[in-house]
């Protein structure tokens, strides 16, 4: 492996590539729960000429490579192998043009998504991406594993936020459609197959992103429901009464909810427990006219028993309150000593039985580990986190995964296959579509270089 790595010293200089004890702790490890593991080698290109040159060379040795941003990945994608060599783009950072008349952001890759944030703000815009990890995951990350997050609902996952691309290729080819137009329909869109997949047919390097107007008047409630048909009810009467402007519809359950007030110290929301909580937030437009009708449609809600107790934000401190509960598992989840983490969907009028058959497997199976349901009903997708002393992450796995599969849903709704998921991939996709797959990942990878063991 020296070649490799006399070669790309050659091409990049010894400030670009580094070996050994000179690879960061942070090169070690996403987020996954993976035991953190040591590269062959981290390379640093600082433009995209760099990633070409570290790519040609690698491809030219069959030399794998993993793509690393900002290291927030759920599924272990960014989780080097010791025969790896780690390329990350931590150093391809910087909005590069934001174009108010196209309502466009184009950034290098290795952006954090919150300063893409920020940046469309002060344009009198707004991103429609976020997720709870914004001040660390980057663009190209997100753009990878085309992920979700808390504005899927009004402006769908990353993928349709991006209008154009630039991506090398394993060979090194650097190909770039940085698209600014909504309509183009110039042949194959090659660039939507690089979105979700995982860093595994090339590497992103810039984005174009379309950027949204602000919403106005946005209000936040947090409704009390009798159950999952109660709140898939409430979903189509808010989505009927604030038409294009429903941002929000969390759900949070009773065992989440005790979890909130037990582990991480939340105030009860509402003086009894209930079944189904629902965060809910709106846009209806600015001063006394959009708050009187965000109250009025609850307040009708309310009053024909399709929300049996309800909390209105009257400040920025309330709805920041409402939110800590739904952002809660940030805090005890780290602290658990061993814990399962799902990312699943099921077809939305099926949600309310699957939650109940994970419920009573966690009864059975582990009844003495935290066990929490909540996510994001509105886009069909939940989380499930299983958690304490002993437990056999394989077999909660297997169980969990098991019913997933039972109901036609994803093992994957937003977070990616990477390597933790890899063996589950074919409980929601056809040997067909996997073969196809492989298919598209030996036409753009021959050598199977990038991202290998990840997703196939």
């Amino acid at each position: 492996m020296s070649a490799v790595l006399d070669d790309l010293h050659a091409a990049l200089g010894a400030d670009c590539v580094r070996a050994g004890a000179d690879i960061p702790a942070r090169a070690h490890a996403d987020a996954s729960g993976v035991a953190p593991t040591r590269p062959l080698a981290l390379v640093l290109p600082r433009d995209v000429e760099g990633v070409s040159r570290a790519l040609a060379i690698c491809h030219a040795h069959g030399q794998p490579i993993v793509t690393q941003g900002g290291m927030t990945g759920l599924a272990g994608g960014a989780h080097p192998y010791e025969t790896d060599v780690a390329l990350s783009l931590e150093r391809l950072t910087g909005i590069e043009e934001i174009d108010v008349e196209a309502g466009t952001l184009t950034a290098r890759a290795g952006t954090p998504l919150q300063v893409l944030q920020e940046a469309a703000e002060e344009a009198g815009f707004m991103l429609g991406i976020d997720l709870g990890a914004r001040g660390s995951c980057t663009i190209g990350g997100n753009v990878s594993t085309n992920a979700g997050g808390n504005n899927v609902l009004r402006y769908g996952m990353t993928r349709r936020n991006v209008l154009g691309l630039e991506a090398v290729l394993a060979d090194g080819t650097v190909v770039s459609s940085l698209n600014k137009m909504l309509k183009n329909n110039s042949g194959y869109d090659w660039t939507q197959l690089m979105i979700g997949s995982e860093g595994t047919l090339g590497v992103v390097t810039r984005v174009v992103l379309a950027l949204q107007p602000r919403p106005e008047g946005v209000r936040t409630a947090l409704c009390a429901v009798s159950d999952t048909r109660a709140a898939l009810r409430l979903l189509r009467v808010l989505e009927r009464r604030f038409a294009g402007g429903l941002l929000v519809f969390e759900g949070m359950w009773r065992d989440f909810m005790e979890a909130a007030t037990r582990e991480v110290g939340l105030a009860p929301p509402f003086a009894e427990p209930h079944e189904l909580l629902i965060l809910v937030e709106a846009a209806t437009g600015e001063g006394e006219a959009g708050t009187a009708r965000f109250e009025e449609v609850l307040g009708a809600v309310l009053e024909d028993g399709l929300v049996v107790d309800a909390i209105v934000a009257q400040s920025e401190s309330d709805r920041a309150r409402l939110w800590a509960y739904r952002e809660s598992p940030y805090e005890y989840q780290p602290k658990l000593p061993v814990f399962v983490s799902f990312d699943v969907s099921f077809p939305r009028g099926r949600i309310g039985e699957a939650v109940a058959d994970m419920q009573r497997a966690a009864r059975a199976h582990w009844p003495d580990a935290l066990s929490v349901v909540f996510g994001h009903i509105a886009d069909s997708n939940l989380h499930l986190i299983v958690g304490g002393p002993g437990i056999d992450k394989k077999a909660v796995e297997e169980r969990v995964y098991g019913i997933v599969a039972s109901y036609g849903g994803a093992v994957s709704a937003e977070h990616g296959i990477g390597r933790n998921k890899r063996a589950y991939l074919a409980l929601s996709r056809s040997e067909p579509e996997l073969a196809l797959m492989r298919t598209i990942k030996r036409a753009l990878d021959p050598a199977d270089i990038l991202n290998r063991g990840r997703v196939l």
